[in-house]
Protein backbone atom coordinates (compact mmCIF):
# COMPACT_ATOMS: atom_id res chain seq x y z
CA UNK A 1 0.00 0.00 0.00
CA UNK A 2 1.40 3.40 -0.98
CA UNK A 3 1.93 6.18 1.54
CA UNK A 4 -0.82 8.21 -0.17
CA UNK A 5 -3.29 5.31 0.14
CA UNK A 6 -2.40 4.81 3.81
CA UNK A 7 -2.93 8.51 4.49
CA UNK A 8 -6.29 8.57 2.74
CA UNK A 9 -7.48 5.47 4.58
CA UNK A 10 -6.42 6.79 7.97
CA UNK A 11 -8.19 10.14 7.54
CA UNK A 12 -11.45 8.82 6.03
CA UNK A 13 -14.49 9.22 8.22
CA UNK A 14 -18.24 9.52 7.73
CA UNK A 15 -20.10 12.76 8.26
CA UNK A 16 -22.53 12.88 11.18
CA UNK A 17 -25.51 12.45 8.86
CA UNK A 18 -23.89 9.60 6.91
CA UNK A 19 -23.01 7.82 10.17
CA UNK A 20 -26.62 8.05 11.38
CA UNK A 21 -27.87 6.73 8.05
CA UNK A 22 -25.37 3.85 8.08
CA UNK A 23 -26.37 2.86 11.62
CA UNK A 24 -30.09 2.87 10.75
CA UNK A 25 -29.53 0.89 7.55
CA UNK A 26 -27.51 -1.68 9.53
CA UNK A 27 -30.36 -2.06 12.05
CA UNK A 28 -32.97 -2.47 9.30
CA UNK A 29 -30.90 -5.15 7.57
CA UNK A 30 -30.13 -6.90 10.86
CA UNK A 31 -33.83 -7.26 11.60
CA UNK A 32 -34.68 -8.43 8.08
CA UNK A 33 -31.97 -11.08 8.34
CA UNK A 34 -32.83 -12.43 11.80
CA UNK A 35 -36.61 -12.13 12.25
CA UNK A 36 -39.30 -14.05 10.41
CA UNK A 37 -42.13 -11.50 10.28
CA UNK A 38 -41.07 -7.87 10.73
CA UNK A 39 -43.41 -4.94 10.10
CA UNK A 40 -42.81 -1.18 9.98
CA UNK A 41 -45.19 1.15 11.83
CA UNK A 42 -46.14 3.99 9.50
CA UNK A 43 -48.19 6.97 10.66
CA UNK A 44 -47.37 9.36 7.83
CA UNK A 45 -45.37 11.43 10.32
CA UNK A 46 -41.87 12.64 9.50
CA UNK A 47 -40.06 9.95 11.52
CA UNK A 48 -41.93 7.04 9.95
CA UNK A 49 -41.46 8.64 6.53
CA UNK A 50 -37.69 8.85 7.08
CA UNK A 51 -37.68 5.28 8.37
CA UNK A 52 -39.43 4.03 5.21
CA UNK A 53 -37.01 6.05 3.07
CA UNK A 54 -34.08 4.40 4.87
CA UNK A 55 -35.66 0.96 4.36
CA UNK A 56 -35.99 1.67 0.66
CA UNK A 57 -32.28 2.54 0.49
CA UNK A 58 -31.28 -0.41 2.69
CA UNK A 59 -32.76 -3.03 0.37
CA UNK A 60 -32.53 -1.34 -3.03
CA UNK A 61 -32.79 -2.51 -5.79
CA UNK A 62 -35.00 -5.15 -4.16
CA UNK A 63 -38.35 -3.98 -2.74
CA UNK A 64 -38.78 -3.39 0.99
CA UNK A 65 -39.14 -6.97 2.32
CA UNK A 66 -41.80 -6.26 4.93
CA UNK A 67 -45.17 -4.49 5.04
CA UNK A 68 -45.99 -1.17 6.68
CA UNK A 69 -48.68 -0.91 9.34
CA UNK A 70 -50.84 2.10 10.10
CA UNK A 71 -52.85 2.12 13.33
CA UNK A 72 -55.80 4.24 12.24
CA UNK A 73 -57.68 5.94 15.08
CA UNK A 74 -60.20 7.50 12.70
CA UNK A 75 -59.18 10.95 13.97
CA UNK A 76 -56.33 11.52 11.52
CA UNK A 77 -55.62 14.68 9.61
CA UNK A 78 -56.98 14.39 6.06
CA UNK A 79 -53.60 15.49 4.67
CA UNK A 80 -51.87 12.56 6.38
CA UNK A 81 -54.24 9.91 5.03
CA UNK A 82 -53.95 11.34 1.52
CA UNK A 83 -50.16 11.32 1.84
CA UNK A 84 -50.13 7.73 3.17
CA UNK A 85 -52.15 6.47 0.23
CA UNK A 86 -49.97 8.36 -2.26
CA UNK A 87 -46.80 6.84 -0.77
CA UNK A 88 -48.23 3.33 -1.00
CA UNK A 89 -49.31 3.86 -4.60
CA UNK A 90 -45.90 5.23 -5.59
CA UNK A 91 -43.66 2.79 -3.71
CA UNK A 92 -45.68 -0.39 -4.07
CA UNK A 93 -45.07 -1.28 -0.42
CA UNK A 94 -47.80 -3.41 1.15
CA UNK A 95 -50.02 -1.45 3.54
CA UNK A 96 -51.80 -3.01 6.52
CA UNK A 97 -54.28 -0.96 8.55
CA UNK A 98 -55.43 -1.67 12.10
CA UNK A 99 -58.57 0.34 12.82
CA UNK A 100 -59.50 1.51 16.30
CA UNK A 101 -63.11 1.71 15.15
CA UNK A 102 -63.14 -2.08 14.68
CA UNK A 103 -62.23 -2.55 18.35
CA UNK A 104 -64.86 -0.03 19.44
CA UNK A 105 -67.52 -1.80 17.36
CA UNK A 106 -66.50 -5.20 18.74
CA UNK A 107 -66.65 -3.93 22.34
CA UNK A 108 -62.97 -4.61 22.99
CA UNK A 109 -62.42 -0.96 23.97
CA UNK A 110 -64.75 1.77 25.15
CA UNK A 111 -64.65 5.14 23.45
CA UNK A 112 -64.19 8.16 25.69
CA UNK A 113 -66.91 10.77 25.81
CA UNK A 114 -66.96 14.48 26.54
CA UNK A 115 -65.46 17.55 24.87
CA UNK A 116 -61.86 16.48 25.61
CA UNK A 117 -62.34 12.87 24.50
CA UNK A 118 -59.81 11.30 22.16
CA UNK A 119 -58.81 7.93 20.78
CA UNK A 120 -55.08 8.14 21.33
CA UNK A 121 -54.99 5.75 24.28
CA UNK A 122 -57.24 3.27 22.45
CA UNK A 123 -54.49 2.70 19.87
CA UNK A 124 -52.68 0.29 22.19
CA UNK A 125 -55.38 -2.38 22.07
CA UNK A 126 -55.63 -2.09 18.29
CA UNK A 127 -51.86 -2.27 17.86
CA UNK A 128 -51.50 -5.38 20.03
CA UNK A 129 -54.45 -7.10 18.33
CA UNK A 130 -53.06 -6.36 14.88
CA UNK A 131 -49.61 -7.65 15.84
CA UNK A 132 -51.11 -10.88 17.21
CA UNK A 133 -53.23 -11.42 14.11
CA UNK A 134 -50.24 -10.84 11.83
CA UNK A 135 -47.90 -12.91 14.05
CA UNK A 136 -45.28 -10.17 13.76
CA UNK A 137 -42.13 -10.78 15.79
CA UNK A 138 -40.32 -7.48 15.12
CA UNK A 139 -41.94 -4.06 14.87
CA UNK A 140 -40.06 -1.02 13.58
CA UNK A 141 -41.01 2.24 15.28
CA UNK A 142 -39.82 5.78 14.60
CA UNK A 143 -39.33 6.85 18.23
CA UNK A 144 -36.19 8.82 19.05
CA UNK A 145 -34.47 9.18 22.42
CA UNK A 146 -34.52 12.99 22.32
CA UNK A 147 -38.32 13.15 22.10
CA UNK A 148 -39.36 12.26 25.63
CA UNK A 149 -37.77 10.93 28.82
CA UNK A 150 -39.51 7.52 28.71
CA UNK A 151 -38.29 7.03 25.15
CA UNK A 152 -34.80 7.98 26.27
CA UNK A 153 -34.78 4.74 28.31
CA UNK A 154 -35.37 2.58 25.24
CA UNK A 155 -32.82 0.26 23.74
CA UNK A 156 -32.64 -0.04 19.95
CA UNK A 157 -34.09 -3.55 20.37
CA UNK A 158 -36.87 -3.14 22.94
CA UNK A 159 -38.14 -6.43 24.35
CA UNK A 160 -41.92 -6.82 24.79
CA UNK A 161 -43.53 -9.70 26.65
CA UNK A 162 -46.44 -11.88 25.51
CA UNK A 163 -48.83 -9.07 26.47
CA UNK A 164 -46.91 -6.47 24.48
CA UNK A 165 -45.81 -4.77 27.68
CA UNK A 166 -42.54 -2.91 28.22
CA UNK A 167 -40.50 -3.24 31.39
CA UNK A 168 -37.37 -1.03 31.47
CA UNK A 169 -35.74 -3.42 33.95
CA UNK A 170 -35.91 -6.28 31.45
CA UNK A 171 -34.18 -4.47 28.61
CA UNK A 172 -30.97 -5.98 27.33
CA UNK A 173 -27.51 -4.42 27.13
CA UNK A 174 -26.37 -3.36 23.66
CA UNK A 175 -22.62 -3.18 24.07
CA UNK A 176 -20.65 -2.55 20.87
CA UNK A 177 -23.98 -2.18 19.02
CA UNK A 178 -24.71 -5.89 19.33
CA UNK A 179 -28.45 -6.53 19.43
CA UNK A 180 -30.24 -9.41 21.12
CA UNK A 181 -33.50 -10.31 19.39
CA UNK A 182 -34.08 -13.58 21.19
CA UNK A 183 -37.71 -14.08 22.18
CA UNK A 184 -40.23 -16.82 22.76
CA UNK A 185 -43.43 -17.37 20.74
CA UNK A 186 -45.92 -14.61 21.52
CA UNK A 187 -43.21 -12.15 22.55
CA UNK A 188 -41.79 -9.61 20.14
CA UNK A 189 -39.16 -6.90 19.75
CA UNK A 190 -39.85 -3.24 19.05
CA UNK A 191 -36.98 -1.88 16.98
CA UNK A 192 -36.05 1.82 16.82
CA UNK A 193 -33.61 2.55 13.97
CA UNK A 194 -33.81 6.32 14.64
CA UNK A 195 -32.95 6.09 18.33
CA UNK A 196 -29.83 8.25 18.06
CA UNK A 197 -31.31 10.86 15.71
CA UNK A 198 -32.58 14.23 16.90
CA UNK A 199 -35.36 16.36 15.43
CA UNK A 200 -32.69 18.51 13.81
CA UNK A 201 -31.03 15.41 12.33
CA UNK A 202 -34.36 14.30 10.89
CA UNK A 203 -35.01 17.65 9.22
CA UNK A 204 -31.45 17.98 7.94
CA UNK A 205 -31.81 14.55 6.35
CA UNK A 206 -35.21 15.40 4.86
CA UNK A 207 -33.72 18.53 3.32
CA UNK A 208 -30.63 16.81 1.92
CA UNK A 209 -32.53 13.78 0.58
CA UNK A 210 -35.44 15.77 -0.85
CA UNK A 211 -38.00 13.65 1.04
CA UNK A 212 -41.62 14.67 0.52
CA UNK A 213 -43.80 15.09 3.63
CA UNK A 214 -47.48 15.82 4.31
CA UNK A 215 -48.16 19.49 3.62
CA UNK A 216 -49.12 20.27 7.22
CA UNK A 217 -45.43 20.10 8.24
CA UNK A 218 -44.95 23.44 6.48
CA UNK A 219 -46.44 26.87 7.13
CA UNK A 220 -50.07 27.20 6.05
CA UNK A 221 -53.14 29.08 7.19
CA UNK A 222 -55.85 27.25 9.09
CA UNK A 223 -58.39 27.86 11.88
CA UNK A 224 -56.96 27.02 15.30
CA UNK A 225 -58.13 27.03 18.89
CA UNK A 226 -56.04 28.07 21.90
CA UNK A 227 -56.24 25.35 24.57
CA UNK A 228 -53.97 24.39 27.47
CA UNK A 229 -51.13 26.52 26.12
CA UNK A 230 -51.29 24.94 22.65
CA UNK A 231 -52.84 25.73 19.31
CA UNK A 232 -55.13 22.89 18.21
CA UNK A 233 -56.45 22.65 14.66
CA UNK A 234 -60.17 23.29 14.44
CA UNK A 235 -61.28 20.11 12.67
CA UNK A 236 -64.46 18.01 12.67
CA UNK A 237 -62.90 15.91 15.46
CA UNK A 238 -62.43 18.78 17.92
CA UNK A 239 -65.30 19.76 20.20
CA UNK A 240 -65.12 23.40 21.24
CA UNK A 241 -65.21 24.17 24.95
CA UNK A 242 -67.21 27.06 26.39
CA UNK A 243 -65.60 30.34 25.44
CA UNK A 244 -63.39 28.90 22.71
CA UNK A 245 -63.46 30.71 19.38
CA UNK A 246 -61.49 29.50 16.32
CA UNK A 247 -59.08 32.02 14.80
CA UNK A 248 -57.04 31.76 11.63
CA UNK A 249 -53.26 31.63 12.01
CA UNK A 250 -50.17 30.83 9.97
CA UNK A 251 -48.94 27.58 11.50
CA UNK A 252 -47.16 24.30 10.91
CA UNK A 253 -47.02 20.98 12.77
CA UNK A 254 -43.82 19.66 14.33
CA UNK A 255 -45.26 16.19 14.87
CA UNK A 256 -48.32 14.33 13.65
CA UNK A 257 -50.83 12.43 15.76
CA UNK A 258 -54.57 12.57 16.27
CA UNK A 259 -56.18 15.87 15.32
CA UNK A 260 -57.68 15.98 18.83
CA UNK A 261 -54.34 16.04 20.68
CA UNK A 262 -51.68 17.35 18.29
CA UNK A 263 -50.89 21.03 18.51
CA UNK A 264 -49.29 23.27 15.92
CA UNK A 265 -46.92 26.21 16.22
CA UNK A 266 -47.02 29.61 14.60
CA UNK A 267 -44.41 29.55 11.88
CA UNK A 268 -43.42 30.95 8.50
CA UNK A 269 -41.20 27.96 7.64
CA UNK A 270 -42.34 26.88 4.18
CA UNK A 271 -39.43 24.67 3.09
CA UNK A 272 -37.23 22.00 4.70
CA UNK A 273 -34.36 24.51 4.88
CA UNK A 274 -36.63 26.96 6.71
CA UNK A 275 -37.62 24.26 9.19
CA UNK A 276 -33.98 23.27 9.78
CA UNK A 277 -33.24 26.88 10.72
CA UNK A 278 -36.29 27.03 12.99
CA UNK A 279 -35.62 23.70 14.73
CA UNK A 280 -31.97 24.62 15.33
CA UNK A 281 -33.10 27.33 17.74
CA UNK A 282 -35.91 25.36 19.43
CA UNK A 283 -35.45 24.55 23.11
CA UNK A 284 -38.48 22.28 23.60
CA UNK A 285 -38.93 18.91 21.85
CA UNK A 286 -41.78 18.53 19.43
CA UNK A 287 -43.71 16.22 21.76
CA UNK A 288 -43.14 18.46 24.73
CA UNK A 289 -44.39 21.48 22.83
CA UNK A 290 -47.31 20.12 20.85
CA UNK A 291 -48.67 16.81 22.17
CA UNK A 292 -51.55 17.03 24.64
CA UNK A 293 -51.50 13.25 25.14
CA UNK A 294 -48.09 13.54 26.83
CA UNK A 295 -49.48 15.88 29.46
CA UNK A 296 -51.84 13.45 31.16
CA UNK A 297 -49.27 12.92 33.93
CA UNK A 298 -45.57 13.28 34.60
CA UNK A 299 -45.10 9.62 33.63
CA UNK A 300 -47.84 9.51 31.00
CA UNK A 301 -45.72 8.13 28.16
CA UNK A 302 -44.02 5.54 30.36
CA UNK A 303 -47.36 4.31 31.68
CA UNK A 304 -48.68 3.86 28.14
CA UNK A 305 -45.50 2.10 27.03
CA UNK A 306 -45.87 -0.37 29.87
CA UNK A 307 -49.35 -1.14 28.48
CA UNK A 308 -47.94 -1.82 25.00
CA UNK A 309 -47.94 1.63 23.37
CA UNK A 310 -45.38 2.57 20.68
Amino acid sequence: MSQHTKSAASTYELSHQAALEAESVHILREVAATFERPVLLFSGGKDSVVMLHLATKAFWPAPVPFPILHIDTGHNFDEVIAYRDAVVAKSGVRLLVGRVQDDIDAGRVTEETGPRAGRNRLQTATLLRTLREGRFDAVFGGARRDEEKARAKERVFSFRDEYGQWDPRRQRPELWNLYNGKHRPGEHIRVFPLSNWTELDIWTYIASEGIELPSLYYAHRRPVVQRDGMLLAHTRFLTLLDGEEPQEALVRFRTVGDATCTGCVESTAATPADVVEEVATARVTERGATRADDRISEAGMEDRKREGYF
